[in-house]
């Protein structure tokens, strides 16, 4: 049985008192890992329509027409009818086994289902149904900082996925008081994960016709002209969508950095990585090329974009293992040589979105910030508002109304005025998260 760090934030309390040969204790709360091997044969015949569930666990959402989609973290997605945003009704839950990321066109919802791509007709909401499936495609993910694997047997994928269930153990120890005494008066929180893990072998240029969705500034999936673009560890990859109903595996465009996010804008691609942003011309969208990147220290990074200047978020995270938490502001006049205008120092910056000259910026479970951007260079002076009754993952903004998702609920705002958010709805996870 192996035990692997892996980096992810864990809460640590730390309650004891100094003692006469300096020991104290501390009760930790553990997220532990133990894999596990699942068919894909199983997975594959997994998907389908249910009545609708709970939320539990809310990763990304999309939304189109009267509808929001909000994934269930390795689950699948919950429906919602948002005619009325005051009161927005779940009409449906589709099981997606390994779904992270949801992109919709006309009534098609392609959605990731571990290594799969799957295209489902949602014509009617609440009988959704699998039209079509393009197989190992995808080779690896992240699910908030839990990844999962295709397992392989002599260079061919095996029929399985290596996955993971999370438990969380409390636990009191004994520690060297020293090492936990953070020098300014009071103790600071400590950063663990236990692993424990046994490995087997086997085991919008748009046209009429053609209706988009709208994604936050987590999202790996965008759809542009008649392509969708997806995104995997180097990796930007392109599906042929002609015929929405059946997609096609089209190209892979190889990079050297790691992608976290994707984020068109006019004909252009910002790809949001863990060391920089990569901007590609997108003027043929079959041929996606890349113009530059402007690179920053290691962090997660999501992308938003209007007119000439990149708004970046770097924070530090589960997988990103960086120090910086920033927004930085990049002249993208010249996509071909980026330029930073300004870096603004922020919490632990999450996604953002943008309907100018308003910024809404998620800031974790720090809350909701909502920025005056018209003046570039004194951003910092004009925060029109901070929100911090809630956990804020990422972001939609609507004009008028505002969407956001977080680890606590999925909330709606009346945004007329940026000062004031007006809350309209709510939709609270089934219980607290770790």
């Amino acid at each position: 049985m192996k035990t692997q760090l892996l980096p992810f934030i864990v809460f640590v309390i730390s309650i004891g008192l100094f003692s006469c040969n300096d020991q104290c204790e501390e009760t930790r709360i553990t997220r532990r890992l133990t894999p596990l091997t699942r068919s894909l044969t199983e997975l594959r015949s997994s998907v389908k329509a249910e009545s609708k569930h709970e939320l539990v666990r809310p990763g990304k959402i999309y939304t189109k027409g009267n509808y929001l989609f909000i994934n269930e973290i390795k689950e699948g997605i919950h429906v919602v009818d948002n005619s009325d945003p005051a009161n927005p009704r779940f009409v449906s839950f589709i099981v997606i086994p390994g779904n992270g990321d949801i992109a919709v066109r006309n009534n098609i919802l392609y959605a990731d289902s571990f290594s799969d791509l799957v295209a489902l007709d949602i014509s009617d909401p609440e009988n959704a149904k699998e039209v079509s499936r393009v197989q190992n495609v995808f080779r690896s993910g992240q699910f908030d900082g839990v990844g999962w694997n295709v397992l392989y047997n002599g260079g061919s994928p095996v029929v399985s996925i290596q996955d993971y269930t999370v438990d969380y153990v409390t636990e009191t120890v004994s520690t060297n008081c020293e090492e936990n005494w953070a020098g300014n008066g009071g103790w600071f929180w400590n950063e663990m994960l236990s692993f424990t893990a046994s490995f087997s072998a086997s085991g919008s240029a748009s046209s009429a016709a053609q209706t988009n969705g709208q994604a936050g500034s987590m999202a790996r999936f965008a759809l542009y002209d008649k392509y969708l673009y997806t995104v995997e560890q180097n990796n930007l990859h392109l599906f042929n969508i002609t015929n929405p109903a059946q997609p096609g595996d089209f190209k892979t465009v190889s990079t050297n950095l790691n992608i976290e996010t994707i984020f068109p804008y006019e004909n252009k691609l910002f790809l949001g990585t863990t060391t920089g942003m990569l901007i590609f011309d997108n003027a043929n969208p079959a041929e996606p090329k890349q113009l530059s990147v402007f690179q920053h220290g290691r962090a997660c990074d999501p992308v938003v974009v209007h007119d000439d200047v990149a708004y970046v978020t770097l924070r530090t995270g589960t997988a990103c293992a960086g120090t910086q938490n920033q927004m930085d502001l990049v002249d993208v006049s010249d996509a071909s040589s980026p330029k930073l205008i300004k870096t603004y120092q922020m919490e632990n910056p999450h996604g953002l979105s943008i309907n100018f000259p308003t910024l809404f910026l998620c800031e974790g479970d720090k809350g909701l910030k909502v920025f005056d951007v018209k003046d570039k260079m004194t951003v910092d002076q004009h925060l029109l508002s901070f929100y911090k009754d809630m956990d804020a993952y990422d972001v939609i903004s609507l004009g008028s109304n505002l969407m956001l998702i977080g680890k606590d609920g999925f909330y709606q705002y009346d945004a007329s005025d940026p000062k004031n958010l007006r809350l309209l709805s709510k939709i609270p996870v089934k219980k607290a998260l770790p």
